[in-house]
């Protein structure tokens, strides 16, 4: 039974292109903006639920704030800088999917390093956009 809830499951199943594809946009956008992007990247989908694995991509700056202790200020960067390009990763991924993004969020591990993008997709929208 669907219930239009985002774990309803009703949404299209994404291809292993378009993972790829919505795994080396996030990529190229943290290269853009941070100046260095991760070095592994992967996304995975489970009905509604979209999340994008990423390991490496500190850039010096932040690596010498976590040898001093300041994890707590790289994450509040890192997630203020998520919060400030929330919608330009939205709309990379809805080009992507061809699918609303319903919410966006970003969260960071210092040991294991990974970045978790995490997306809940809505609708198909109908125009890729």
């Amino acid at each position: 039974m669907s219930d239009g809830s985002p774990f309803s499951g009703t949404g299209p199943r994404l291809s292993g292109e378009q993972l790829a594809a919505i795994a080396n946009e996030l990529v190229r956008i943290k290269a853009e903006f941070y100046g260095k992007g991760p070095e592994q990247a992967k996304a995975y989908q489970n009905d509604d639920v979209l999340v994008c694995v990423m390991r490496g991509g500190l850039t010096t700056l932040e690596r010498t704030l976590l040898a001093g202790g300041e994890h707590d200020l790289v994450r509040d960067v890192r997630v203020k800088f998520q919060d400030q390009m929330r919608s330009t990763f939205e709309r990379a991924v809805a080009r992507i999917v061809g699918r609303h993004v319903l919410c966006y969020e970003s969260q960071i591990t210092f040991d294991p390093e990974y970045i978790f993008e995490l997306c809940v997709l809505g609708e198909p929208n109908g125009q890729g956009e």
